[in-house]
């Protein structure tokens, strides 16, 4: 029996990694997980699973739930994660967390030799080189959850590397895929989160939106894979069914394509190296109808082209672009600014923290604590156009 630990159970892949544990109980254990405050969902699922950590994150809610439920034991507090990740029985973490703040458990996981799928890309976009480090010194099992990188995953481990001359990030488009540019200014909260395809978290939408979601997955690619930013590439794909697709030395093209459900890829991260040993959904090649494959616009996904700048400029530019980003969809979400602010201060951030190289965590979590601190500020002081 594998014991699993998921960080963020009640998101969109933490409900969706239930399902594959639902689906195969003979082989996975959830041993832990966490919530951030939906303390019915983390009730339900002790009494159904029966785990024997649960962590509320929520700091407001401290101590609130007493320290058992039954016999699972309830921690508070993110600085509580590390211990849900390190216990023995666990094997497989799903770091399913928004946001920076997955970094200290997923750096506990290495630590503890466990295999951990992530799914958690903030991790990799702020922290890349260090995580790259700790990888390769704890010989540590990394399986991406995003769609798109199992996607590539899986079609990288098929090919010969030195035959691979690209690869391609597959894109929605976003909310605002077909609107007129000019409109953009404009948008609303609720506009903005009414996705075309997926079911995801708010924060998570808005990054669609502006396909600055899918720059974060340009830089985690880069050190998920190696790849250079040149050898990266996106396009828009409507219909969000191939996920991810690799170009040969001689310009054939292979994609790796699936119904739009995060059960494939999760299920894939569980069970490799191993295949997945039945079937998920069943979607036959017919139902596929039409696969269109568009280049996006960089006048309407400024974001993007800001995340190649910083993933090109190396350094701890990916920490200030992640760190930008997550306090400027905060302020949009609470409605205080316009959805176009948002880029515009992620290229504030870019032009005045200044970039550095540092070898530790604590190197990092200065310079995104002063992204943050900044961005603040340029709010308070009226000094971005909302």
């Amino acid at each position: 029996m594998v014991g699993v630990s998921v960080l963020g159970i009640s998101g969109s892949v933490g409900s969706s990694t239930v399902k594959v544990l639902r689906q195969f109980r003979d082989q996975f254990s959830l041993r832990s997980f966490s919530v951030h405050s939906n303390w019915e969902t983390a009730k339900a699922l002790i009494s159904e699973f029966s785990p024997e950590v649960v962590c509320i994150t929520d700091p407001k809610l401290v101590g609130q739930f007493g320290d058992h439920f039954g016999s699972t034991k309830i921690l508070y507090g993110d600085h509580s994660l590390t211990d849900l990740v390190k216990l023995s029985s666990v094997d497989v973490v799903v770091t399913a967390v928004v946001g920076a703040r997955g970094v200290l458990p997923t750096i506990a996981a290495i630590e503890a030799g466990k295999k951990i799928a992530i799914a958690n890309k903030e991790t990799l976009v702020t922290f890349g080189p260090l995580i790259n480090r700790l990888v390769a010194k704890h010989k540590t099992l990394m399986v991406p959850v995003d769609s798109e990188h199992n996607a590539l995953f899986q079609l990288i481990n098929r090919e010969t590397r030195s035959n691979i001359r690209a690869i391609t990030l597959t894109a929605s488009g976003g909310s605002f895929r077909t609107l007129p540019i000019e409109e953009l200014e404009h948008v609303s909260v609720k506009q903005a989160l009414n996705h075309p395809t997926w079911s995801m978290g708010p924060k998570i939408t808005v990054d669609s939106a502006g396909l600055i979601n899918k720059g974060l997955e340009v830089i985690e690619a880069h050190f998920l894979f190696g790849f250079s930013y040149d050898e990266i590439e996106v396009v828009i794909h409507p219909q969000s069914l191939t996920h991810g697709i690799i170009e040969t030395r001689d310009g054939a093209c292979l994609q790796y394509t699936s119904h739009p459900d995060m059960v494939y890829p999760i299920a894939h991260s569980l069970f490799y190296p191993n295949p997945t040993p039945q079937m998920l959904i069943e979607r036959k090649p017919s139902t596929w109808k039409t696969l269109e494959f568009f280049p996006p616009d960089t006048k309407r996904y400024p974001g993007l082209t800001l995340a190649y700048q910083a993933g090109k400029a190396g350094g701890v530019a990916a920490c200030i672009f992640n760190a930008a980003n997550e306090e400027a969809v905060a302020l949009f979400l609470e409605e205080k600014i316009s959805f176009t602010t948002i880029p515009r201060l992620i290229e504030s951030a870019l032009n005045q923290v200044k970039n550095e190289f540092p070898e530790s965590l604590e190197g990092y979590l200065e310079k995104d604590k002063e992204t943050r601190n900044l961005i603040q500020s340029e709010f308070l002081k009226g000094g971005v156009t909302t």
